[in-house]
């Protein structure tokens, strides 16, 4: 397990309810737009009977959603994903810094005349982005790759991730790239067409500017630090590096079934962090889709790894559902894992989860066809 971020800090702070969003306590959970992501209010209301002193564990973490709310409620959490985007949106979600700090890492990065060594070249970057902002992208990018260790790093790194690719607004700009999306990148060849059809050219942008004023908006209100983990790491194999915990709640989302294009998806961002400037269409490290048979034996090793790092009666939480181009039924999909894992999880109930809003769901496919509403499911289980 390759360890992404650890802070050991602990000051108890437990939330009796979520705020509006309105509040600032809650911006660092937008630092960067993400799919296939839970809403915040799920893993807080599942955490409103948790003790402060207990342990939390996502095994599919994502964008740390879980870790957030964990941190809201005063808990301590560990965060799990094999998806290197995932792991450093995460991380932020647990670090304590401030913006002054933040802003002061990226003007020291900014001025150094070190020019980069990789700057990626081709079609699509002249047109994604202007000569000096990947300059500076790739300034950051290096600095990176050869350290991030301090809050204030990961801090930086995961403004810099939310800001890659994103819409042009019309006033001031908010994200580095040519018109794209906020959620995902899209595919070079598309988007070289886009930009050409509509006679779109990438607009000089002023780094610094956007990285205070985000800096500001997602720092400057903190919740305390609760400490907790973040790590890259495959958990259909043993999670030897959580053996010192004794996890009580378990709260998360696997991928559903035939849904393997998180890294593909993110190809730009996994760039910033040390990927290669074209796609890798391979799913190593994900769980098979094979087959359902084969799906449900992996989810069944996640299980069994996870509640050998549990400690008795913990509770498992998990939110799953269906895409429309595979539709299966998640209930029997989940209780098959369970059982498969053969490890002392009992299912107490299975719940539908509502109607969760587009964009919140795993089925949303990036597009504007994305089949009927999967009705999601959210099964409580216990480790007897």
């Amino acid at each position: 397990m390759d360890k992404i971020y650890n802070n050991k800090n602990s000051l108890n702070f437990p939330l009796k309810i979520l705020p509006k969003k309105s509040n600032p306590f809650l911006r660092l959970n937008t630092i960067c737009p993400y799919y296939t992501m839970f809403p915040l209010d799920f893993p807080f209301r599942v955490l409103r009977k948790a003790n402060s002193k207990e342990k939390v564990l996502d095994p599919f973490c994502g964008r740390g959603t879980s870790n957030f709310a964990a941190r809201l409620r005063g808990m301590e959490s560990v965060g799990i994903d094999t998806n290197p985007v995932a792991c450093a949106i995460a991380s932020a979600k647990l670090v304590h810094t401030t913006p002054e700090k933040i802003i002061e890492l990226c003007k020291m990065i900014l001025k150094s005349k070190k020019k980069p060594e990789d700057t990626p070249i081709g079609e699509f970057w002249d047109l994604c982005y202007h000569p000096s902002t990947l300059h500076q992208v790739c300034k950051l990018r290096e600095y990176f790759l050869d350290r991030c260790e301090s809050n204030e790093e990961v801090a930086l790194r995961a403004i810099v991730l939310g800001t890659m690719h994103g819409p042009r607004n019309k006033k001031t700009p908010s994200y580095l790239s040519n018109q794209m999306p906020r959620t995902y990148a899209s595919k070079p060849n598309y988007s070289i067409k886009f930009w050409e059809k509509n006679h779109l050219v990438p607009l000089e942008i002023n780094i610094l500017d956007i990285i205070i004023r985000k800096a500001h908006y997602s720092f400057s209100h903190l919740p305390p630090s609760t400490g907790g983990e973040i790590f890259k790491a495959d958990c259909s194999y043993p999670l030897n590096d959580c053996s010192v915990y004794e996890f009580n709640w378990v709260i998360t989302s696997p991928p559903y079934y035939q849904m393997k294009t998180y890294v593909q998806d993110q190809w730009l961002r996994n760039w910033f962090l040390g990927g290669n400037p074209e796609i890798d269409y391979s799913v190593k490290g994900q769980l098979s889709h094979s087959s359902q048979e084969t799906f449900v034996g992996e989810l069944g090793k996640v299980w069994k790894n996870v509640a050998d790092v549990c400690a008795p009666e913990a509770k498992l939480v998990i939110r799953f559902g269906a895409l429309p181009s595979s539709p299966v039924n998640p209930t029997e999909l989940l209780r098959a894992s369970l059982e498969k894992s053969n490890c002392g999880w009992k299912v107490l109930t299975v719940k539908y989860a509502g109607s969760i809003p587009k964009g919140k769901r795993q089925a949303d496919q990036f597009s504007k066809n994305v089949g009927e509403i999967q009705r999601e499911i959210d099964l409580y289980a216990v480790l007897r």
